[in-house]
């Protein structure tokens, strides 16, 4: 009981040393300090947002309580402990690096296709028969999983978007067709040489059928009850920005995976609605430089085609001149 008095003795005064230095920091501190600060907070929630629930986030835990023992040896006076957790950090950074490249990957990955990235700047521009053609293909998707769904045939269908996919479609079987219902029941109808992989959409067409998709990062901790596809599809949305459709073998059920999340029992219209939204996001029309470009051209030389108001007006004047007489 002594021991425990001298030790929150000696560690009392080193606390309200800690507090008089954080207080002292905050009050030197400039507005652009604390936009610093946010913008360093959001990218380290990012980056656990991105390895939680896999072998890195558990990683990332046990470091969190060796900082936390760290800081607490180091107010409390402590040399060993301290010692030993500086030297352990310096000599295994590199292996800690290694162990979440996986997720540092996935996050320079995620900020390239981000609202940050170059098509959101308005260079890119915006295509209408590209738009169109996305929606025929989600109506084709939902009419075909339905039917395959009533049927109990499985399926596996990739929307692919700003993280393009070319490794998976080289591994597959190229057809570049337009999506329709009959289609997607041919293409997945057992036995048939098409029906064992999943098939890739891009730009609304069918562009690949019979891709090999990778496999989960957290595949040892995903339910037990999904099969093949649907860890396949955990695997792809790990990987990429893609939507992918699941139409379970076993129950009929339809899935839906992104960013290696997996959400279940998708209705018709539910279905219709989460892909028109997420495919077809609704943001602020965008142009293309070159569609500007012609914009002003085309608006210059309406402008010199049209009359002047003093001609309309002497116009007016001698029509009623006209009627006049």
């Amino acid at each position: 009981m002594h021991m425990l008095q001298l030790s929150a003795a000696a560690l009392l005064p080193s606390l309200h040393e800690l507090w008089e230095s954080v207080f002292s920091v905050i009050r030197t501190m400039k507005p652009v300090d604390f936009i610093d600060i946010a913008v360093l907070s959001y990218i380290i929630y990012y980056f656990f947002t991105l390895i939680r629930e896999t072998r890195a986030g558990q990683l990332a835990k046990g470091i969190f309580f060796l900082v936390v023992a760290y800081v607490i040896a180091h107010i409390a006076g402590m040399k060993a402990i301290p010692f030993m957790l500086e030297t352990l950090a310096q000599s295994s950074l590199l292996a800690i690096l290694i162990v979440f490249q996986p997720e540092v990957r996935r996050a320079v990955e995620k900020l390239g296709h981000s609202r940050f990235g170059l098509n959101n700047l308005g260079l890119l521009g915006t295509n209408e028969a590209v738009e169109t053609q996305w929606r025929e293909a989600i109506d084709a998707v939902c009419s075909a999983c339905m039917e395959m769904s009533a049927t109990k045939t499985g399926a596996l269908i990739v929307f692919e978007r700003q993280t393009r996919l070319g490794e998976q479609i080289s591994n597959g079987t190229i057809l570049n067709a337009t999506p329709s219902k009959e289609l997607f029941s041919q293409i997945f109808y057992k036995n048939t040489p098409l029906h064992d992989g999943a098939v890739i959409l891009r730009d609304g067409m069918v562009l690949a059928a019979a891709c090999y998709l990778p496999t989960p990062e957290r595949n040892q901790i995903i339910n037990k009850k999904f099969g093949a596809r649907h860890r396949a599809a955990i695997g792809m949305s790990e990987n990429s920005d893609a939507i992918i459709v699941v139409v379970s073998e076993e129950t009929g059920s339809i899935s839906v995976a992104e960013n290696g999340d997996l959400r279940e029992d998708f209705t018709w219209k539910r279905l219709q609605d989460h892909l028109l939204n997420r495919l077809l996001e609704k943001q602020p029309k965008k142009h293309s430089l070159r569609s500007l470009l012609l914009r002003k051209d085309h608006g210059t030389s309406a402008a010199g085609s049209q009359p002047s108001a003093s001609d309309t007006k002497g116009e007016e004047v001698r029509h009623e001149d006209g009627m006049d007489s």
